[in-house]
C-alpha cells in the first residue's frame, strides 16, 4: 500500500474574490421565487400582459374618451371601422370603441368578482369539510355529489328565471353551485395537511381549530387556490358571455362583451366586425388566463423550485 507523505498535500491558495466564496445568491421566498419562475415562463407571461392590458384599456378607455358608449349617431350606422371610428359602429350608430372597453370593463369585473366569492366559499367549506372530517365531512360530500349532479348552466339559467335580468342576479346565478370545485380540492389538501407535524404541534401547544385552519391549513393551499381562481375566471367570463348572448344577464342600456356578441350576431351577414371584435376579446382573454393559470401552476409547485 503507497505511504502517504507530506510532500503529496499543497495548501489551497486564498480565494481571489472578495467575498471570500461567500454565498451571493440572494435568500428568496417562496412567493419570490415563484414570481421568478413565472416571469421566466415566456407563455404565462405573454397571457400575463395580455390580461393587463385589456384591464388597462377597461379602466382608462372608459374615462378618457370623449365618446359616450351610449350615444347614438344617426348618420353612422353600420359604419366599418375608421379613423373615426377604430371598431366600427353598430346599428344604432354607437361606437364600437368605446361600447367594446366599457363591455370590458363589465365583463372582467363579472369574472374576477364570481370566481373570488366562488374560490372563498370553496375555501371554507372545503377547509372546514376536510380539517373535521367524520359525519361533518360525510355530510358535504354528499351534498357535493348531488349539486355537482346538476348542469352549471342549467342551474345559473334557472336562478336567472327567478330572479330576473341584471348583473346582481347574474353573479348570484354564477355562485350558486360555483364552489363546488374549490371545496373539492381544498377538502383533499386539508386531509393531507392536517396530520402534518406542524399541525399536530399548534394542537399540543392549544390552537384553536379555526387558529390552525386559518394560519396554517388555507395558507399552504394558496398556491392552489390561486391556481384555481385564475383557471375559474375564463369559466366566468364565458358563463356571463352565454348568458348576455340569450338574453338573460346584462341588459341595455349597460353593455358587456357577451351583449356585443349578441348584437353582432344579429347584423353578421352584412357588418360582421361587429361580432368578431367581441368575439376576438372574449376568446383572448379566456385562452391569456388559462395560459397564466398554467404558469401559476408550474410557479407555485413547490417540487419544481431549484
Amino acid at each position: 500500500m503507497r505511504e502517504i507523505s507530506r510532500d503529496m498535500f499543497a495548501p489551497a491558495a486564498r480565494n481571489a474574490s472578495p467575498d471570500g466564496g461567500a454565498v451571493v445568491r440572494p435568500s428568496l421566498s417562496y412567493w419570490q421565487d415563484a414570481w421568478r419562475r413565472l416571469c421566466k415562463n415566456r407563455v404565462a407571461s405573454l397571457g400575463l400582459l395580455i390580461l393587463a392590458a385589456y384591464v388597462i384599456m377597461a379602466i382608462a378607455i372608459p374615462m378618457l374618451s370623449d365618446t359616450d358608449y351610449r350615444s347614438i349617431d344617426a348618420d353612422s350606422i353600420d359604419s366599418p371601422p375608421t379613423a373615426a371610428h377604430w371598431f366600427g359602429t353598430d346599428t344604432l350608430g354607437r361606437d364600437m370603441w368605446a361600447r367594446t372597453w366599457a363591455g370590458a370593463r363589465v365583463s372582467l369585473s363579472i369574472g374576477i368578482l364570481a370566481a373570488t366569492i366562488n374560490a372563498i366559499i370553496g375555501v371554507i367549506i372545503g377547509g372546514v369539510s376536510g380539517y373535521f372530517g367524520g359525519k361533518l365531512d360525510m355530510a358535504v360530500m354528499r351534498l357535493l355529489d348531488v349539486v355537482s349532479g346538476i348542469p352549471y348552466l342549467i342551474v345559473a339559467i334557472l336562478v336567472m328565471v327567478v330572479l330576473g335580468e341584471g348583473i346582481t342576479p347574474l353573479i348570484i346565478a354564477m355562485i350558486t353551485i360555483g364552489w363546488v370545485g374549490s371545496a373539492r380540492l381544498v377538502r383533499g389538501q386539508a386531509l393531507q395537511l392536517k396530520n402534518q407535524e406542524y399541525v399536530l404541534a399548534a394542537k399540543k401547544l392549544g390552537a384553536s381549530h379555526a387558529r390552525i385552519i386559518i394560519c396554517h391549513l388555507i395558507p399552504n393551499t394558496m398556491g392552489l387556490i390561486l391556481t384555481n381562481v385564475t383557471m375559474a375566471v375564463p369559466y366566468s367570463i364565458f358563463t356571463e358571455a352565454f348568458l348576455s348572448y340569450i338574453g338573460l344577464g346584462v341588459q341595455p342600456p349597460g353593455v358587456s362583451w357577451g351583449l356585443l356578441a349578441r348584437y353582432g350576431s344579429q347584423s353578421f351577414r352584412f357588418a360582421p366586425w361587429q361580432l368578431f371584435i367581441p368575439s376576438f376579446f372574449i376568446g383572448t382573454t379566456m385562452l391569456s388566463l388559462y395560459l397564466l393559470g398554467d404558469g401559476l401552476r408550474d410557479a407555485l409547485d413547490p417540487k419544481l423550485r431549484n
